[in-house]
């Protein structure tokens, strides 16, 4: 049951005393008039009763009109093996507040990229789903009469996670960086004296969430960023076993000619599978390959993380000056301390490291020239949920979090997230721990309680429509396996997230009616932690789960 606040539990205490001094005897020895007022203190008592829950919400999740089907189908699964070794927490309600399945759905567990339900939902309704990200193009120093700048061009990133991304949302990186080369020929700018700097001081704090364990920080979806990347700050990095018992590496894209890359990992026994790991950061551009490869994998690619996105912005768009007769001197970017750093020029591409110039303007101080605009919030977030994409949720609940407190910290990100929520009417008190924006770190922790509290808020909100349509649906790309076998009629009224890591499988979401009716719908939230078992064992009992509560 819901209960909004423990003021309506004062006030239930008040009227019950209330009620029962109104049915009290007046006088002790006329006997005859007790069961008299004993029935009006029981009327009074269920008036009383029915207020309330009209007024506060309580026991909006009430046990009523329960399927027995899918009841008999939670009970006797979770009583067997791999279930009854490990933790589930289920529930599914209408959004008239009937309860139609429970089991320990108060009990918070972690919800693995579910989270980005939550992340999505807020930026929808806090940013508004036609916001769109800006990215900036200035200059410090002088343009001379025969086009020279005398000084440093930046890149002035505002969040935008799709540069380069190869997203269809998004334009190309070439269509982009001609845009831009469009804002330097407008500003009369034919050659840069300086360097063209990648400006991510928008966001500040660390690139990564300090909760997300050691060894996702170096793949492809442990990757953070500030608030100028590219291409997703994901690198390919190519990988063979050699004869010698190595593990080679070179990188593929994008290339990063500042970065040293090294290879520690050695050449494992056939079936041992691929234990690569990359150990990177944004402190110092140097890069090792640890773990170990199978002999009979063979040649691949790996998708890592990459540390340095606006470097590796400025020195793409600095190519592509370079081939349009624009020519740069030099490419850089800023780092945490606000320094200006400088990547080897040119010429002289056999060198490595970065060097540090000098203090960089604020960006007050620089003059801009042009923007652009990123796709909308609406088109960002039914990516991240259809892909499951970690930097743009990150991404999503950064940018939320600098516009409502000016620091995209991941600290405010979380004062955020509940300031947010609290918004929504939605109780934080219990149910939530949320410590980033994709669901990476093991340190979340949601209730099933809370998901279908959440939900129904939101699909009461304005963004409501909204919200629902960029939740991806089974049966859709990259939910194929969802509901497999049933019609397409079923799989296209269920949107849901999945949320899976090791020992963690999840899945939360809607059911539409097929009456059309708001009041209808279906919010489930079915969550298991810890059970010893394949993941395909656990998705076929919620598979079996949600077609009994969509019939």
């Amino acid at each position: 049951m819901l209960i909004k606040d423990c003021k309506n539990l004062h006030m239930l205490h008040i009227l019950h005393n209330f009620a029962i001094i109104q049915a009290r005897p007046l006088c002790s020895h006329r006997l005859e008039k007790r069961h008299y007022n004993l029935q009006i203190m029981r009327r009074n008592l269920f008036i009383i009763s029915l207020i309330l829950l009209s007024v506060t919400g309580f026991g909006a999740f009430a046990k009523t009109g329960r399927p027995a089907a899918a009841q008999k189908y939670i009970d006797l699964k979770l009583k067997e093996e791999p279930f009854r070794s490990g933790l589930t927490g289920i529930l599914a309600v209408t959004f008239r507040g009937d309860t139609l399945a429970e089991h320990n759905s108060r009990q918070k567990l972690i919800p693995a990229s579910t989270a980005k339900l939550i992340t999505t939902g807020l930026a929808i309704n806090g940013l508004g789903a036609d916001y769109r990200f800006t990215t900036k193009l200035g200059y410090s120093g002088r343009i001379s009469d025969d086009g020279t700048l005398h000084g440093d061009l930046y890149i002035i990133g505002g969040g935008d996670p799709t540069i380069a991304s190869g997203d269809k949302i998004a334009p190309s990186r070439d269509s982009l960086f001609a845009e831009w080369g469009r804002m330097l020929k407008r500003a009369g700018i034919r050659k840069i004296n300086g360097a063209v700097i990648g400006d991510g001081r928008l966001y500040d704090g660390p690139i990564e969430n300090p909760s997300w364990s050691y060894d996702d920080l170096g793949t492809f979806y442990g990757t953070g960023g500030n608030a100028l990347c590219f291409h997703r700050n994901i690198q390919k990095i190519n990988v063979s076993p050699s004869e010698e018992g190595k593990v080679n590496v070179a990188v593929a894209y994008p290339v990063t000619p500042w970065m040293e890359l090294y290879s520690t990992a050695n050449v494992a026994p056939a079936g041992s599978g691929d234990n690569l790991y990359l150990i990177n950061t944004d402190l110092f551009p140097v890069a090792e390959m640890r773990g170990s490869l199978a002999s009979d994998k063979g040649a691949k690619t790996e998708e890592c993380s990459n540390k340095y996105g606006a470097l590796t912005c400025a020195w793409y768009f600095a190519e592509a000056l370079e081939r349009g007769g624009v020519n740069v001197a030099r490419v850089g970017d800023i780092d945490n301390f606000g320094n200006i750093r400088i990547a080897p020029s040119w010429g002289h591409l056999e060198k490595t490291g970065l060097n540090t110039l000098r203090k960089a303007p604020a960006q007050k101080d620089i003059t801009i020239i042009g923007e652009s605009k990123s796709p909308s919030v609406k088109e960002i977030a039914r990516i991240t949920n259809k892909r499951s994409d970690n930097f743009y949720a990150e991404t999503l609940i950064r940018e939320l979090s600098r516009v409502r407190t000016g620091s995209a910290c991941y600290d405010s990100c979380k004062v955020v997230i509940l300031r947010e929520l609290d918004s929504l009417g939605i109780s934080t008190e219990v149910g939530i721990r949320m410590v980033d924006g994709s669901g990476l770190a093991r340190h979340n922790y949601i209730a099933p309680d809370f998901f279908c509290r959440y939900l129904k808020a939101m699909a009461a909100s304005e963004a409501g429509k909204t919200f629902i349509s960029v939740i991806n649906y089974a049966g859709n790309e990259g939910m194929k396996s969802r509901l497999k076998g049933q019609t397409d009629a079923l799989r296209h009224r269920v949107h849901m997230k999945s949320g899976s890591m090791n020992g963690v499988v999840c899945y939360s979401g809607y059911i539409l009616p097929t009456s059309g009716k708001l009041e209808d719908t279906v919010i489930f939230s079915i969550m298991t932690n810890n059970i010893p078992t394949q993941t395909s064992v656990v998705t076929r009992f919620i598979d079996r789960l949600i077609v009994l509560l969509a019939e």
